[in-house]
Formats: structure tokens, sequence, C-alpha cells
């Protein structure tokens, strides 16, 4: 939305924000007697502490689920495999006539059914962007082990939802003015104000479920998914919640929401060809592409997680907000504002940029009660394809991360287009998936790269990359930590001690968790253990211990917007 402009609103310059300097030269890694980060910006024979993370379990926030509605189906695995096969969601609009848009397609979701999540009579009358949240919102109770009698075993008034639209129930408010237009006040539905207000989507699925904690909506456009996930984590730091669902949902792609963007000027009109419209970063891009859906996330504090044995998807580092305070659609060129956003976020959550980036060496008898440090080599970011806004972006996450080399970006509205304010929700998902299976999907339609980006885009086919920690525009990204193991033939004992330092600071779940649910052991930074291997060395490790180990990813998530709100995950 940046081509919107105003003469009577003025960019306000700020002051640019001091930055650190940067030191690029790496230092070598040590043999320690210990687990040893070496940072680039010390000396090479010093230790560098790691930065610090929340330890206390009733203040760790573990993702425990997820749920979506998309252009791509509700099942999150289906939806993935769409992205990772690089196709697009973006068709001609046949909702209602477009013939006399200038835009005339969008990421429409066409099939959707919410048979068994919404009962006939209020499928019927609900606004679409309402019976996205609700879908959404119980897939991913039921993802996180909590579908039908299970829910019976939380403290309800312990249970939250925080649920955010940047439109809310647009359909519902479009068709009640114009039956005040045509027919007079008489005529308006009962509905019209409960069912377009932006809580509403909230407030229903709180109902439904019984939910009696923390429960309303924020709206902050293209951010609100991810302004949703940072309050929801901190109702749980405080002790107001056990357990949130958290997220967005839109569905604005009808006649006053596509002509309201077109005033804008924010939209391409890329008509003849609408797969390929989506391009970011692409020289010929020409604006962004509507999409819809919703996006959920089950968060819970880690202390509530273990009780329930709920499976652990991914864990809340921390996160920042802020505000460039510059233009109301136009970014600033140079990205301050989302640059110190993305700093005050790094700091907060105890993740290094790649400037500081660490290796890491464990040998006999770790100590207890270290830290270990990671970098971010991933982003998923939040490039909507417009002019302004794709560089002023990057030029934001340069200010941070000095080395571009070892980065990878990739770009999901490439594909379903920018859902507003359940972006964040699509995004976030399709990042812990890409830690879960290790494949990147692509950025499509980068046809002629603009050459100043300096970043691997994942230009049009998928990559498989090891993240080490990934932050993210406006959506998730990810983290994956690997030891390097000093012995050529290590012992199981030494392995065990590794597993409990590992578990003492809190990298994983603690030692007695019903499942290890992350576990990642290279050689040569490469090979990882055989998974018979890790079956046997849980085993031996402790009886607790499941052996069916899902996976051997983290995520970290930075999220950049206009209203700028950063935070972080690790899986």
């Amino acid at each position: 939305m940046q081509a919107l402009q105003s003469t009577s609103l003025r960019s306000s310059p700020l002051n640019p924000l001091h930055q650190k300097p940067h030191n690029a030269t790496k230092s070598p890694t040590q043999r320690l007697s210990f687990i040893k980060a070496s940072s680039s910006s010390s000396t090479s024979n010093s230790t560098v502490s790691a930065p610090k993370r929340e330890k206390d379990p009733k203040k760790r926030i573990v993702i425990t689920g997820m749920g979506l509605v998309s252009v791509f189906g509700n099942e999150v695995d289906a939806y993935y495999d769409k992205l990772l096969a690089g196709e697009s969601g973006i068709g001609t609009i046949d909702r209602f006539d477009a013939s006399k848009f200038p835009t005339r397609f969008g990421g429409q979701i066409r099939g959707f059914s919410a048979q068994g999540y919404i009962d006939g009579k209020n499928d019927r009358r609900l606004d679409d962007c309402l019976r996205y949240c609700i879908v959404a919102g119980k897939k991913a109770l039921e993802d996180a082990g909590l579908g039908g009698d299970n829910l019976s075993k939380i403290d309800k008034e312990k249970a939250g939802v925080l649920v955010g639209t940047g439109m809310g129930g647009l359909t519902v408010f479009s068709d009640g003015v114009q039956s005040l237009i045509e027919k007079g006040h008489r005529k308006i539905t009962p509905f019209f104000i409960p069912y377009a207000i932006t809580n509403m989507g909230s407030a229903l699925l709180a109902i439904e479920l019984g939910f009696m904690g923390p429960n309303y909506s924020i709206s902050t456009a293209c951010a609100t998914s991810n302004y949703c996930f940072y309050a929801a984590a901190n109702h749980i730091r405080r002790g107001e919640a056990d357990m949130m669902i958290a997220g967005g949902t839109e569905a604005a792609i009808i006649p006053i929401g596509l002509g309201g963007f077109v005033a804008c000027r924010a939209l391409s009109q890329r008509n003849d060809d609408p797969k390929t419209a989506s391009r970011p970063w692409d020289k010929d891009r020409d604006g962004f592409v509507m999409g819809e859906g919703a996006g959920v996330l089950v968060m819970e504090s880690l202390e509530h997680a273990m009780r329930r044995g709920a499976p652990i998807i991914a864990e809340y580092l921390g996160g920042a907000v802020n505000c460039d305070a510059y233009h109301m659609t136009d970014p600033r060129a140079d990205g301050l504002g989302v640059s110190s956003c993305i700093e005050r976020s790094l700091e907060d959550a105890g993740v290094s940029p790649e400037e500081d980036e660490v290796s890491f060496q464990i040998v006999e008898t770790p100590p207890m009660g270290k830290d270990i440090g990671v970098c971010v080599n991933y982003i998923n970011a939040h490039a909507t394809s417009t002019i302004a806004g794709d560089l002023a972006e990057i030029n934001a996450i340069k200010k941070v991360f000095k080395n571009t080399s070892g980065i990878k970006i990739n770009a999901t509205k490439s594909m379903i287009g920018h859902c507003l304010g359940a972006a964040g929700g699509l995004e976030a998902i399709a990042s812990v998936k890409a830690i879960t299976t290790g494949w990147l999907h692509p950025s499509i339609n980068q046809f002629s790269p603009e050459p100043s980006v300096e970043f691997d885009t994942v230009a049009n086919k998928k990559q498989q990359h090891e993240v080490n920690v990934g932050k993210m525009a406006k959506a998730f990204s990810l983290f994956r930590i690997l030891l390097d193991l000093v012995d050529t033939t290590p012992s199981w004992s030494f392995l065990h001690s590794s597993l409990e330092h590992l578990a003492s600071v809190h990298l994983f779940p603690c030692i007695k968790a019903p499942s290890i649910q992350l576990v990642c052991i290279s050689r040569g930074g490469s090979v990882l253990l055989r998974r018979d291997m890790l079956k046997c060395l849980v085993k031996e490790a402790s009886p607790s211990f499941n052996s069916g180990i899902p996976g051997y990813c983290s995520c970290v998530v930075i999220i950049l917007s206009r209203t700028t709100a950063l935070r972080f995950m690790d899986r």
C-alpha cells in the first residue's frame, strides 16, 4: 500500500539510530572443555557470553498447534506442499463481477466448507472473516491434541482467544450499508454490528469453546497476526492465561475491499497473467495482490504444555514493537524504524544477528547452566511486491545483517497474495513447516531480480536448507542449532551428558519432558545422527523420553511491518 500519497500528511524525518560497528572477521572455533560460542566481534581465543533467555517454565511460551484456512485449502500439510511446489493460488475473481475494476484477480478462496466446525444456521449468517477464524481456531486445537473431549482437561478460565483482523466483517458491513441506502434502516439485519466489529471472531470462538480467559482482537493492518502472538505471549507470561489461541483472519475480497485498495493505487494490474502478478523483488513488480484466509496458533506456557503432554512444535522467545512515525502508508526508504525494531527483538529474544555468528563444539563434561548462542540465516520476508515496500524492507534488513551471503530470503505472498490481517498467521505456519521439513518454499515469479537485494531469494524452486536462526518480516521464520561432535566415535555416556546439558540450559524441554521433541546432532555440520541411533540414545538417556523423534528443527520469528512488530520462536 505504498502508492497512497497525501499533501496534508508530511513524512517526518527521523535522526538515524546509532548502528553498532561491524567486524567482519570471523574467529576460528576452539577446542574447549564445554560448549563455546565463538564470535566475529571477539578475538580468536575469547569466549563470548550468549544472549540470555527466559528459563522459567511458567514464562516460556511454546506453540503446540496450528490451524489455517487458505487458498490452498484448510490442511496445514497440503498448504505447505502447494507452497513447496511453487504453485500460485492467484486467479481471476469470480465471487462478484469485477470486470469494471482495473484489477480483476486475487487469492480468492473457493469451495470453503465449515462442515463439522460451524452449525448450519450460523454458517449461513456469519461473515467469511468469522467463519475462517472459527474453523482455523478449532483445527489448531485439534492439532494441539485438544479436540473433542480432551478440551475438558484444561482450565478454561485460564484459556483465552486473541485473533485479530485488519478489516473485520467487511461483507456484513457492506451489505448493511446497501440495505440502509436501498431499503431503509428497518431492513438492516440485527447481526450488522456484531458481525462487523473486529473482535467478534475471538468472541464467537471463545463462546463455542467456553474459554473465559483474555479475549479481544488487535487490528494493525498487515502486522495484526503478529501483534496478537506478541500480546498472547505476554498474557501467559503475566500469569493471566495458561493457553491462548492467537492469530489473524481476513476476508476482504469483495467489491468494497477491492475498490478501496484500487483507490489507494496499491494493487497490481497484471490482469493478462494473474499468476505472475505477485513478484516480490522483481524489477517489473507493479503492486500487491489481495489474498484472504486465517492462520492461528495455540500458544501455552511450557509448564502447562508439559503437564498435559502436548506436542511442542515451537517456542516463542521474545519480541518488540515500534512505529517508524513516518507516513500513513509509505515506508521509510532507509528502513529505519523497522531495523531498530529488529535489533530490539534480537536482543530481547537472546538471538544474535549474522555478524555475531557463533559456532559450537561439545566435548566431555559440559558445565551446567550455560546458554548457547545462535545466529540468523533465514528470513521469511514481508515482501508484498510493491515498488517502495520491497526495497525499504531489504534496506532495513541490511542495517542489521551486514553479511548477506549466508542468509536466504523467501516470500510466501508470491503464491498466496497479501492476506492482510491474516498474513502473519499464514506465513508463521509456512515458516514452522519449513523447519520441520528442512525445505524452504520458493519465491516464485523471480524473472528480473532487483540487483540491490543481494540475498538468495530461493528463486522459483524450493531449496533444502539447514536453518540456524530465521528472521521473519510479517510472519515467522526459523532456526536450528547444529552441534558438532568433536569425538569421532562419541560414547553414549558423553552424548547422554550433552543431552542433559542442553536440557539444563532450556534449549529443549527439560530432561523430564514426556518427549524430547528436538535433537539435532551432526558431524562436520552436515551429517545428522541416524534416527535409529537417536532413538537408542534417547532411550538410554532417560526412560521417560518418547522414542518417536518428530524433527530436528527450531524456529525463530521476526515480524516486520509498517507498524512494526517483531518476535521470535524456536522449535
